[in-house]
C-alpha cells in the first residue's frame, strides 16, 4: 500500500508538469505582476490624468516582467555560481543604464565629454576644441543633478484651505505647478533634445585629463557612432561599454573569490554599485577593481598569478584615483608566510604595487600636463577657500577638533550606511532602498556563515584595521583637498566611496554570526539563495529608480 500510495503521490506532483507548462505558468505570473505594477503607476501617480495612454506603461511593465521571468528560468539551468552572478549583473546593469536619465551620475557631464573626445581619437586635451552641435543640445537639455536644477521654492496658496504655505520641490524628479498645472519631467528634456529645440551653448573639452579609465566607455561610443547614432545614442553606448568592463571584472572577482562569495555578489549587485557601473563614471571600473582585490584576499594560497593580478588591479586603481588608494598596496602582507607560494616575498610584491602605483600616477600627471593646450591657469578645486597645506596644518594643530569634524560628518550623513538609496549628485533619494539596503547586506552576511567560509583571524583582523584606516583616510583626503580651511564638516563625500568598506563590514558580521548562531547552512545552499536575494533586490532598485525619475511622485506647487 505504501509503495502504491507513494507512486500515486509522485504521479500528481507538480514536478511532472511538462517543461513548457512550467515556463508558461511562470511567464504568465510575471506578466500579471507587470499589469499590477502598471495599474499601480496609473492610479497612484495619476498617469491617466496626465494624458499618458495606458498601453505604454502596461506594455513596458509586462515586457519587463516577462523578461525577468525568462532570465530567472534560464539562470536556473546554469550551475556555475560566477557565471550566474555575472549574467545577473549584466542584465540588471542594462536596466540601470536606461533607468538613469542622461548625465545624472556624479560628474557624468565631464566624463561624457572626455569619453566622447577619446572615442573620436582625441588623446590630448584642448580647452578650445568643441563638439558636434547635438552634443551641446544634449548637455543643454539634461543639466547635471536634474532634480535640484529644476527645484523651486517659495510661498503658495492651498486651494482647499486658502492658507498661504511654503513649498519646496527638492528631491522630486517630477514637478507640477498648480493644482491642474503643467508637469515638468525628464520626458520634457528628451522631447527638447529630440526636437532640436533651443540654441544650446557650444561646449568645449572639460578639465579632465585621464585617458585609461575612460577607454571602455569610449569603445562603446565608437561602436554606437558606427551605427549612425547621435549624442544620446553615444551616451548609452558609452554606458554599456563601461558596464561590460564592470561585469567582466566582477566575473573575475567571483571566479577568484574562494570564501564569502554571496557577500561579493551582494555588493556587486547593490543598486548603488550598478548605478555607477552602468554610467560613464570611471568609478565603474574602480569599484570593480576594489571588489577584485578583496576577492583575491580570500584565496587560501597566493600564487604568482594571484599576486600579479592583485598588483595590476591595485596599480590601475591608483592610476585612476591617485593617492587615495595607496593604502591598498600593503594588503599583500595579509596572507601568512606559509600561504605565500608566489615567486618573490610579500614585501617585494608590496614594493611592486607601491612603485607601479606611484609610477603610473606620475605618468598620468605628466601626460596631463604635456598634452594640455589652451587651458591657462586652472582654478583650485573647491575655490580659493581651499588650501591643502593650510588644512593639513589645521588638522595637526587641532586633532580633537578634527575628530569632532569626522564624527559630525558621519552623523549628518547617516554614517553613509543609510544613504544606499541616495542617487545622483546627492539629489534623488529613494527612501525604500536606503531603509532596506542594510537589511540586504545583513542577509548577505548570514549567507556567509558556513564554517567553510571563515577567513581566519589574521586576514579578518587585518582587513578590519584596513577598513578603519581607509575610511578615515578617505574622509581626511576630502577634507584636505576639497573642503575650506577649518570648516566644521567635510565636503564632497558620497556613499560610493565607502562601498568596499561595507563589503568588509559584511565579512565581519558574518564572522560574528558564525560564532553566535552556529548555523547549519551549507555553502551550496547559501550560494543558491544569494542570487534571488541580491538579483531580486537589484531588479527592484532599477524599477524604483525608473519610477522616481520617469513616473513620479509629482510634487504639487500651489501658486497664487
Amino acid at each position: 500500500m505504501s509503495g502504491r500510495n507513494g507512486t500515486e503521490g509522485r504521479r500528481i506532483a507538480p514536478t511532472v508538469w511538462p517543461k513548457a507548462a512550467r515556463w508558461a505558468f511562470v511567464l504568465a505570473g510575471c506578466a500579471l505582476l507587470g499589469v499590477v505594477l502598471s495599474y499601480y503607476w496609473r492610479v497612484f501617480y495619476g498617469l491617466d490624468a496626465r494624458g499618458i495612454p495606458p498601453l505604454w506603461p502596461t506594455a513596458l511593465c509586462v515586457g519587463l516582467g516577462v523578461a525577468a521571468g525568462i532570465a530567472v528560468l534560464a539562470l536556473r539551468r546554469v550551475k556555475d555560481f560566477a557565471v550566474r552572478g555575472t549574467v545577473c549583473i549584466l542584465l540588471c546593469g542594462i536596466l540601470f543604464a536606461f533607468a538613469n536619465p542622461p548625465l545624472q551620475t556624479p560628474d557624468e557631464t565631464e566624463h561624457y565629454l572626455r569619453t566622447y573626445a577619446i572615442s573620436m581619437g582625441r588623446l590630448d586635451f584642448d580647452a578650445e576644441r568643441g563638439y558636434p552641435e547635438d552634443v551641446s543640445r544634449l548637455l543643454g537639455a539634461f543639466p547635471g543633478a536634474w532634480v535640484n536644477a529644476h527645484t523651486s521654492a517659495g510661498l503658495g496658496v492651498d486651494p482647499d484651505t486658502k492658507e498661504e504655505q511654503p513649498y519646496d520641490t527638492a528631491g522630486y524628479a517630477l514637478k507640477q505647478y498648480g493644482k491642474d498645472g503643467r508637469v515638468e519631467s525628464i520626458a520634457d528634456s528628451f522631447a527638447q533634445y529630440l526636437a532640436g529645440e533651443g540654441d544650446a551653448d557650444p561646449v568645449t573639452e572639460p578639465i579632465s585629463f585621464l585617458i585609461l579609465p575612460f577607454v571602455p566607455g569610449a569603445l562603446g561610443m565608437a561602436i554606437a557612432r558606427l551605427f549612425g547614432l547621435g549624442a544620446l545614442g553615444c551616451l548609452y553606448g558609452g554606458r554599456l561599454g563601461n558596464l561590460v568592463a564592470y561585469t567582466l571584472l566582477c566575473w573575475l572577482g567571483l571566479r577568484c573569490a574562494k570564501k564569502a562569495r554571496p557577500a561579493f555578489l551582494c555588493l556587486m549587485l547593490l543598486p548603488m554599485s550598478l548605478y555607477m557601473g552602468a554610467s560613464l563614471s570611471y568609478d565603474a571600473t574602480l569599484l570593480a577593481c576594489y571588489y577584485l582585490m578583496l576577492a583575491l584576499l580570500t584565496c587560501p594560497r597566493w600564487t604568482t598569478r594571484t599576486a600579479a593580478l592583485y598588483a595590476a588591479a591595485c596599480i590601475f586603481a591608483n592610476g585612476t584615483k591617485p593617492y587615495l588608494n595607496l593604502l591598498w598596496v600593503v594588503l599583500p602582507l595579509l596572507p601568512a608566510k606559509r600561504e605565500w607560494k608566489a615567486k618573490g616575498s610579500r614585501p617585494v610584491w608590496v614594493g611592486i604595487c607601491a612603485a607601479g602605483s606611484l609610477a603610473l600616477t606620475f605618468l598620468v600627471e605628466q601626460y596631463g600636463v604635456l598634452m594640455r593646450h589652451n587651458y591657462g591657469t586652472i582654478a583650485r578645486q573647491g575655490g580659493a577657500a581651499v588650501n591643502g597645506g593650510e588644512q593639513l596644518v589645521f588638522i595637526l594643530s587641532h586633532p580633537l577638533r578634527y575628530l569632532a569634524v569626522l564624527l559630525g560628518t558621519l552623523y549628518e550623513n547617516d554614517g553613509f550606511f543609510g544613504q544606499l538609496g541616495l542617487f545622483g549628485w546627492k539629489d534623488l533619494p529613494v527612501a525604500f532602498l536606503s531603509l532596506t539596503g542594510p537589511l540586504v547586506l545583513l542577509g548577505a552576511a548570514l549567507l556567509c556563515t558556513p564554517r567553510t567560509e571563515a577567513l581566519g583571524r589574521r586576514r579578518l583582523g587585518g582587513l578590519g584595521l584596513f577598513a578603519a584606516l581607509y575610511g578615515i583616510g578617505a574622509m581626511t583626503a576630502m577634507y584636505i583637498t576639497y573642503t575650506p580651511v577649518g570648516m566644521v564638516r567635510i565636503v564632497g563625500l558620497q556613499t560610493r566611496y565607502f562601498l568596499p568598506l561595507w563589503l568588509l563590514l559584511v565579512l565581519g558580521v558574518a564572522a560574528l554570526a558564525r560564532r553566535v548562531l552556529a548555523p547549519r547552512l551549507t555553502e551550496a545552499r547559501a550560494e543558491a539563495l544569494a542570487l534571488p536575494l541580491c538579483g531580486g533586490y537589484a531588479l527592484v532598485g532599477a524599477v524604483l529608480l525608473f519610477q522616481h525619475y520617469f513616473i513620479g511622485p509629482v510634487y504639487t506647487v500651489y501658486l497664487k
